[in-house]
């Protein structure tokens, strides 16, 4: 390979979403991958960036919930340079593409958010659309979320969901909180809808599953239990071979060996962070609807102890699919890439050809992220 305008990065291990291949090159051409050659084809090393010794190359993660990070809050900062602030402070653990998030807030921050990212990603890639968590939620289930912006959806709701965007929108929603059509509407506007904070039974589950929901926000939190005569929709979610669910693997929002099942279940796991303004930040404190929440070993929690999102970034949940959930590194680095990237339907998480080149060097052994490329183009070390 010696071809002007391309540029190779060659690995002892190049796992590309689905399989290894040993000593090779990912070639990339702009902001693309060209495609994987074995090591020995890159005959102009100046063109090329090899990493070192036993240093894997892997597909760059991508998370569907991050809230916040580098102490910066979506909901309290729904603008453009937040949005900047946050992708940095999560690419120095891999993550190169995610959907900023906003929990349940007034119309008013929704119109916000949505503009913002629309902003955003005309500069900064690694914003891959926009997650709306809320506010058509259950207040049996609200968990953090305030309480007094739950509602039912307006047409005037609707018709901003469904207005021409850029990039992906998830909306998690409560299905027995919603109308009949709801859900099929804005999936036919290309939206992907999941369950999240909710009550709904395995009926209305599978009644909402029929009109197009295919996702489950942090599966097993904020949503009715599996019970032996009431299944709930966590039973749903894990016989379905057609849905993804989200799982955050700190070793707090889920037991471990409940996590073990859940990997067992038909469907298509992914690892979400549930970020929070701590990860890549400097404080150990932050605001949430006018109320401290504090950093508390692995725990966001406010003062009556509810969890308030996560304090883990996507290399630590690779780690610990690893070490406590037993998983193979690749294993575990398909739930934070390939994964995802499916459920969105975008051209990402994988290294093959045609896929955008967004990568991390990691070292398999601690699962440390060393370098990141996103579309193509090393990133700068984040403080």
């Amino acid at each position: 390979m010696n071809e002007p305008g391309y540029h190779a990065v060659v690995a002892d291990c190049v796992f590309d979403g689905a399989i290894r291949h040993d000593h090779a090159a990912v070639v990339v051409e702009g902001s693309r991958i060209a495609q994987i050659v074995p090591k020995a084809e890159v005959t102009d090393i100046r063109s090329a960036t090899v990493l070192a010794e036993g240093i894997w190359l892997a597909p760059g993660f991508v998370d569907i919930q991050v809230n916040g990070g580098g102490d910066v809050l979506f909901n309290d900062s729904p603008q453009a340079d937040a949005l900047s602030t946050i992708a940095a402070a999560h690419r120095r653990f891999g993550t190169t593409g995610f959907l900023p998030t906003l929990i349940t807030d007034s119309p008013e921050k929704t119109t916000s958010a949505i503009a913002a990212v629309r902003t955003a990603m005309r500069t900064e890639p690694s914003i891959l659309g926009l997650h709306l968590e809320g506010p058509f939620l259950s207040r049996e289930k609200a968990g953090v979320h305030d309480p007094a912006f739950i509602r039912q959806p307006t047409p005037r709701d609707e018709e901003v969901l469904k207005a021409p965007r850029q990039g992906a929108l998830v909306v998690t929603l409560a299905p027995e909180q919603v109308p009949r059509g709801f859900i099929q509407r804005l999936v036919a506007s290309d939206v992907r809808v999941c369950l999240g904070h909710s009550m709904a039974t395995y009926d209305e589950t599978r009644s909402a599953m029929a009109e197009g929901l295919t996702g489950f926000t942090h599966l097993f939190n904020a949503m009715r239990p599996m019970q032996s005569r009431d299944p709930g929709p966590i039973a749903a979610a894990l016989e379905t071979a057609t849905c993804s669910y989200g799982l955050i693997v700190d070793g707090v929002h889920v037991d471990p060996a409940i996590l073990r099942l859940a990997l067992r279940g038909r469907g298509n796991p992914m690892l979400v962070t549930d970020a929070m303004p701590p990860v890549g930040g400097s404080r150990s404190t932050f605001m949430l609807y006018g109320q401290e929440i504090e950093v508390t070993g692995d725990r966001c929690i406010r003062s009556d102890g509810t969890l308030a999102g996560a304090c883990l970034d996507m290399a630590t949940a690779v780690r610990n699919c690893v070490r406590l959930l037993g998983l193979s590194l690749e294993d575990a680095l398909r739930l934070a890439s390939a994964n995802p990237a499916a459920f969105l339907a975008l051209k990402v998480g994988r290294l093959a050809p045609g896929y955008r080149a967004d990568m991390i060097a990691l070292d398999p052994r601690t699962v440390e992220v060393l370098k990141t490329w996103v579309a193509g183009t090393e990133q700068e070390a984040e403080g």
